[in-house]
Parts: C-alpha cells; sequence; structure tokens
C-alpha cells in the first residue's frame, strides 16, 4: 500500500510538472519569437545592404541621363526615360540633395573650387557640380559643389585657394 500516493500529493505533483512544463513551453516560444525578429532584422539589413549597392552603382547612369537631358534636345522618349529612371530611383528611398544657397557641411558636400568674397560670413554652396545622393540616412555619394566664403582672418588679400586631390576623394585646401 505504500506505493499507492495519496490523492491529494498525486494532484500536487501533477500540478507542478504542469507548472514546469508551462514554463519551459514559454522560454521556448520567447525564444521562437526572439529568432523571427532577429531573422526579420537580419534580412532588412541584408535588402538594405543590396539596394544601397545597387542604387551606388545605378548613379553614374541617373548622372548620364541629366547631363544627356541639359546638352541634348528633350525628345519624348528621353524625357520618358529620364522621368521613370528618377521615380523609379525615389521609389526605392533615393533622395537627391544640393543646393545652391545651402551651407557648406564637409560631411555631406566635396568642395572643389572656393571663392572668396567679403560680402559673406560663412561659407556657402554657390554652383553644385554634381548633385549627392541619400537612402535614407545614409550617405551614398557626396554633392561636389563650389563654395564662396569670406577671406580667411589675418590673411588678407594674398590668400590664395589650392585644390588638391587626395586618393580617397577631393579636399579643399587654402594656403596664406
Amino acid at each position: 500500500m505504500d506505493s499507492v500516493r495519496p490523492p491529494s500529493t498525486e494532484a500536487q505533483r501533477l500540478s507542478q510538472e504542469l507548472r514546469e512544463r508551462t514554463a519551459d513551453l514559454q522560454r521556448v516560444k520567447a525564444d521562437y519569437d526572439n529568432y523571427r525578429k532577429r531573422v526579420r532584422r537580419d534580412r532588412m539589413a541584408v535588402r538594405e545592404i543590396a539596394v544601397v549597392n545597387v542604387l551606388g552603382a545605378f548613379l553614374p547612369v541617373l548622372d548620364a541621363v541629366h547631363r544627356a537631358c541639359e546638352h541634348e534636345p528633350m525628345t519624348p522618349g528621353l524625357k520618358e526615360i529620364a522621368a521613370t529612371l528618377e521615380s523609379q530611383a525615389g521609389s526605392l528611398g533615393l533622395r537627391a540633395f544640393g543646393q545652391e544657397g545651402d551651407p557648406f557641411d564637409p560631411t555631406c558636400h566635396d568642395a572643389l573650387a572656393h571663392h572668396v568674397s567679403p560680402h559673406t560670413d560663412r561659407l556657402t554652396c554657390t554652383t553644385i557640380l554634381r548633385p549627392g545622393y541619400r537612402l535614407g540616412a545614409r550617405l551614398l555619394r557626396p554633392a561636389h559643389v563650389e563654395v564662396t566664403g569670406p577671406p580667411l582672418p589675418g590673411a588678407g588679400r594674398e590668400a590664395r585657394c589650392r585644390l588638391t586631390e587626395i586618393s580617397c576623394g577631393d579636399t579643399l585646401s587654402l594656403e596664406p
């Protein structure tokens, strides 16, 4: 008769096993939910990298189409191609930037020329030589600009600007 447990002890044991299995199931469910979220984030990251790579390689095509629109007669076919390219690139999140009059920002502009003007108090983009592009907050390509700014303090009229090219990009260096 010792092998027979009282009903209350058996019920307690089953209740304890049920709580343990429920806790195990909740942990497995939480692990699976975390796994799904991680996979979703990884897929979005891979998609974003792919879009960045494709659009980065696509920018010279956009430049060529813009140059053709500026220098060739605007035919209906060229107009349609330009509009389609811009709308499709825009639907992927590509945004052009760089307007004349924008304050110069070295994080998103490459200054290819610097003009001195005593009538300005800060560096300003005066000519956009090539637009820059962003994909969301990510900079795909800086805008190439000419800037106009005040003379260097203490440099007087003898201040000259000299452009130098460095292998990582175009930079502006000033020599008194």
